[in-house]
């Protein structure tokens, strides 16, 4: 089968021609439709789980995947044949991934039934950075009538986490760079937009946030931003850079995020995309052979939404 991997860690992925993978008992082998592109998968590539996870080599890369079931191993009971799914494959060894025609993962991995209203290859761009957005705000506890500064909106789960956000009743400050982000940004339900390219954050916001959810800024941005939240309030970054004490002598709570995939959060967000809750937020579409192309693209420039890779458009 193709698929787009790599031979070694920091390596530049290729397009290969890799053996189908078998199932065995206790997983289930989906015929992918399309996968989605995720920053973690360039983290992949550069090793971020050597030291945590076996790997296997060549190591076919990606997290996200919607498609079809083809076939279960014994012992498998959530799935059939024939089920459409989406979710995360990522699973012990690291690279048996989604960039591929196929892909046989363990019956306890993120995956659920896919939702209905969409196509398949939209799906594939929705789990990670869905239950990003999700779990990001459980966490924040903000409810309806609140203030949220969100730095990073515009990317691929910024762009859910608005939604969500408007969805409970939040107010989203988002920031973006220029007035066609600004434009998109109010369209998915932001209450307001700071154009950070005009002048710091901190210069425009004036503070009284009662969460500030930071997707992208280092230690000292971070530490810059975490003044524009009112005591008591919550600071959540998902690039493990919080100070923890620091946010305590500041009177906030909070601290570094990291997603927990679960069917069940697979299942609540798949409500909010059926429900027309969530429009996923597409930035391009390529073609699997183009893949390695957009990771490298997508370590290089900041995205206006998710990047899905097609692979079977007939599913």
């Amino acid at each position: 089968m193709k698929a787009v991997a790599i031979h070694e860690f920091k390596a530049a992925p290729q397009v290969m021609d890799i053996p189908e993978p078998a199932v065995k008992e206790g997983t289930f082998k989906i015929k992918i439709a399309a996968a989605g592109l995720n920053p973690f998968d360039w983290k992949l590539v550069d090793g971020i789980l050597k030291d945590h996870m076996p790997h296997v080599f060549p190591m076919i890369l990606g997290t996200d995947a919607a498609g079809v079931v083809v076939e279960t191993g014994a012992g498998v009971t959530r799935f059939k044949a024939g089920d459409k799914v989406y979710g995360q494959v990522i699973h012990a060894p690291v690279g048996e991934g989604a960039y591929a025609e196929y892909v046989t993962v363990p019956d306890t991995v993120a995956m659920a039934k896919a939702p209905g209203k969409i196509s398949l290859a939209d799906a594939a761009a929705a789990p990670t950075a869905g239950m990003t957005a999700m779990q990001l705000l459980d966490r924040s506890g903000l409810q309806a009538g609140q203030t949220l500064l969100l730095i990073g909106a515009t990317g691929g789960v910024g762009s859910f986490t608005v939604q969500v956000a408007k969805a409970r009743g939040v107010n989203v400050i988002a920031t973006v760079s220029g007035a066609e982000a600004a434009e998109r940004m109010k369209a998915l339900g932001a209450a307001g937009t700071i154009d950070y390219t005009k002048a710091p954050v901190e210069e425009q916001f004036p503070g009284g946030a009662d969460a500030l959810i930071d997707l992208v800024s280092d230690k000292a941005g971070l530490a810059k931003l975490t003044p524009l939240v009112k005591r008591g309030g919550t600071v959540l970054t998902t690039q493990f850079v919080a100070d923890k004490n620091a946010l305590k002598e500041q009177g906030l709570q909070g601290g570094n995020f990291e997603t927990q995939g679960s069917p069940a959060s697979l299942d609540a967000l798949r409500e909010l995309i059926d429900s027309g809750t969530l429009s996923i937020p597409v930035d391009k579409k390529v073609r699997l052979e183009q893949a390695p192309a957009a990771i490298l693209e997508s370590r290089a420039r900041k995205s206006k939404g998710k990047t899905i890779i097609l692979v079977d458009e007939g599913l």
